[in-house]
């Protein structure tokens, strides 16, 4: 019984991970951080804040912290880190610092890329300090820009 609940759990994080294969901080958030971190077309801001902060969200939030901080007390290096893991912990940091940022996240071996757009210069500013609060975090690629200002209907 002791080496099967190992096994169980490490199945169902092997699945979490796998299902947090692009990590975003919105439904609308690019796909990648190609094309030099742009995004497409801006969408309602309204849209992204509701996105990050419904009650849903927030559990699903609470619960990958939660199976990230097992895995990681299981494993032993708290500082060796798998890219999912990364990406997902810098998305969640970022979304819960940055509602209505667009952003998506990228990792390899340490390195870390942010792409996408912020409403203001402000907020652009703490992307790369938030990013490097991770754990495993070795350093961060800011390709993430200011979105225009929506124009006045």
């Amino acid at each position: 019984m002791k080496k099967i609940i190992p096994l169980l759990l490490g199945g169902f994080l092997l699945v979490s991970t796998a299902a947090c294969n692009n990590a975003k901080t919105t439904s609308d958030a690019p796909n990648a951080t190609d094309n030099n971190g742009q995004v497409p077309k801006a969408q309602d801001a309204k849209t992204a804040q509701d996105d990050a902060t419904n009650d849903i969200r927030k559990k699903q939030m609470e619960s990958d912290i939660r199976a990230r901080e097992q895995r990681n007390e299981a494993g032993g290096d708290q500082m060796k880190r798998a890219d999912g893991d990364l990406e997902s912990e810098v998305r969640t940091k970022l979304e819960a610092n940055i509602p209505n940022g667009k952003l998506v996240v990228d990792a390899k071996d340490g390195a870390v890329t942010v792409g996408g757009t912020v409403p203001t210069q402000a907020q652009l500013a703490k992307v790369e300090p938030l990013a490097k609060e991770i754990k495993g975090v070795k350093n961060v690629a800011v390709k993430a820009t200011v979105a225009a200002p929506a124009a006045k209907q």
